[in-house]
């Protein structure tokens, strides 16, 4: 079964947390074991901290060791905890209150035992009498009883202050946790306790029981908790891209409009306000291309119409088949080959495969090359050409591609510059970088009109019209030839009225 990312990142998070929990858990009861352990050392050496005071006092009666080492070896345990006092002899105790002489309990309706009469204590008259068949009862146990706590006997060694055993376990590690046995300030002997191996005891192992219960029931509750957080992340985290998601669909289907609303500031919000910049950039895109069919269809409609009116009247004898006719056909076809010769140049610099030969090259005769070459066609249109070049440093460019563009710059202020007025070209070399400056004379361009003039078919319909032969073009492939020159280009207003553009273009290396 194919899972959504959500239940990827759930299972991610869910298994992480498990994981966790688990190492937790087994560090914790790692941790209280060795942590429980080492506190009921510390608790048995408080125990046996009395024990040394009466070691001490026995050392000191007899003067060494000797008497634990072979005259009273169960002597050893009494020091470590003596016996409490051994009970009085249970036949010469008193009967409780609702019991007979014997001890034995009465019946619930018997009446209470009456006072004796000679004036003795229970306590100090003779035993009570037995019943007559019954045995006496038990004496109490003798021989030697076990001394000192069960638990810590095994675990622990006397050694004097030689470091000799004296008694006790002799497997006793020598480093084991140790109680110095003093007697005026010296050091007699030393009492070991040998480390707890493990919980043993009834009371130990079910504190520890309950502990890991405890934490069993913690560690459940916690990753219960986790797992609810975990689900509710995943699907927070991952509603931007469920939005993403049927968004890029959107776009797929032709729905440019499409946008992701978010005011989250983390990468997803990023990604999100990107997605929205791509539509509004493709929907920019569209209606650019959709503006620019129409322009094209527009810019040919107008000498298609033309030459179809000529023909169609040298066709009906309206007018006569004269060398200006045919004149006026072949301007309307130049006109149209330039327009289709613009496109294509545009549209093998949008693909990137407009034929570019670098080389090193002087800018400053260029221009000059290409002045000589408009002088006659600004003369004729009453306009004067200035030039201001320079000494530059080499650029490294295509010649052909440079001298289209400064052509291009000269073509559209001649096209677009009222007679009488002046066409200005400067050629500046500083730093790292040349400086080509093409300005005119009124009619100029609005500022807001400024970022527009290198966009495809734009024209500044107040000033410069169709009717002066202009397509819209020129400045758009000089934006494409500066573009591939790694150069910039930029519109300004001209101190001389009209339109200055100003273009940048790097040095050779």
């Amino acid at each position: 079964m194919r899972l959504a990312l959500w239940q990827r990142l759930f299972l991610a998070f869910a298994a992480l947390s498990g994981i966790a929990l688990a190492g937790l858990a087994v560090w914790q009861q790692h941790s209280f074991r060795r942590g429980f352990l080492s506190y009921l050392d510390e608790a048995a050496l408080g125990r046996l901290e009395p024990a040394t005071a009466r070691l001490a006092a026995a050392y000191s009666e007899h003067g060494n060791w000797d008497f634990l080492r072979a005259q009273e070896p169960g002597r050893f345990g009494e020091l470590i905890e003596p016996r409490p006092p051994r009970d009085p002899d249970p036949r010469r105790r008193p009967p409780p209150p609702d019991a007979d002489p014997n001890g034995r309990p009465l019946p619930p309706d018997a009446d209470p035992p009456l006072e004796p009469r000679d004036g003795l204590p229970p306590g100090e008259r003779g035993p009570p009498r037995s019943n007559a068949g019954e045995p006496p009862p038990p004496p109490p146990p003798r021989g030697p009883a076990s001394h000192g706590p069960p638990d810590l006997m095994p675990r622990l060694l006397l050694l004097d202050a030689s470091g000799a055993r004296v008694a006790g376990n002799p497997r006793v590690p020598a480093d084991a946790p140790a109680l110095p046995i003093l007697l005026d300030a010296r050091r007699v002997g030393t009492l070991l306790l040998a480390p707890s191996p493990r919980l043993n005891g009834d009371a130990d192992v079910a504190f520890a029981q309950a502990q890991l219960r405890s934490a069993a029931l913690a560690g459940a509750a916690i990753l219960l908790g986790a797992l609810v957080l975990a689900f509710a992340l995943a699907r927070w985290l991952l509603a931007p891209v469920r939005a993403l998601a049927a968004g890029t669909r959107a776009l797929a289907a032709g729905d440019y409009a499409r946008r992701i609303a978010t005011t989250r500031q983390d990468e997803l919000g990023a990604l999100a306000r990107d997605f929205d910049h791509l539509a509004a950039t493709l929907e920019q895109a569209r209606d650019a291309r959709r503006q620019w069919g129409a322009d094209i269809a527009h810019e040919l409609r107008t000498p298609l119409a033309i030459l179809r009116g000529e023909i169609q009247a040298l066709q009906d004898g309206v007018r006569a088949v004269t060398p200006q006719a045919l004149d006026s056909l072949n301007h309307e076809c130049e006109r149209l080959g330039h327009l289709v010769e613009d496109l294509y140049t545009l549209a093998l610099a949008d693909a990137g495969a407009l034929d570019y030969r670098f080389e090193t090259l002087d800018l400053a005769e260029l221009v000059r090359d290409t002045l000589d070459l408009q002088r006659r066609a600004c003369a004729d249109a009453g306009l004067e050409l200035e030039a201001i070049v320079s000494a530059a440093p080499p650029v490294r460019g295509d010649a052909r591609r440079l001298g289209q563009l400064i052509d291009n710059l000269l073509s559209n202020a001649r096209r677009y510059t009222d007679a009488p007025g002046r066409i200005r070209i400067t050629l500046l070399g500083s730093g790292k970088q040349v400086r080509l400056v093409v300005e005119d004379t009124p009619p100029g361009v609005p500022a807001s009109a400024l970022p527009h003039v290198f966009e495809r078919l734009y024209r500044v319909d107040t000033s410069r019209t169709r009717a002066s032969g202009g397509a819209g073009l020129g400045l758009a492939i000089c934006r494409a030839i500066v573009d591939a020159h790694d150069g910039r280009i930029e519109a300004r207003a001209s101190a001389l009225g009209g339109l200055c553009v100003v273009i940048d273009l790097p040095v050779a290396a």
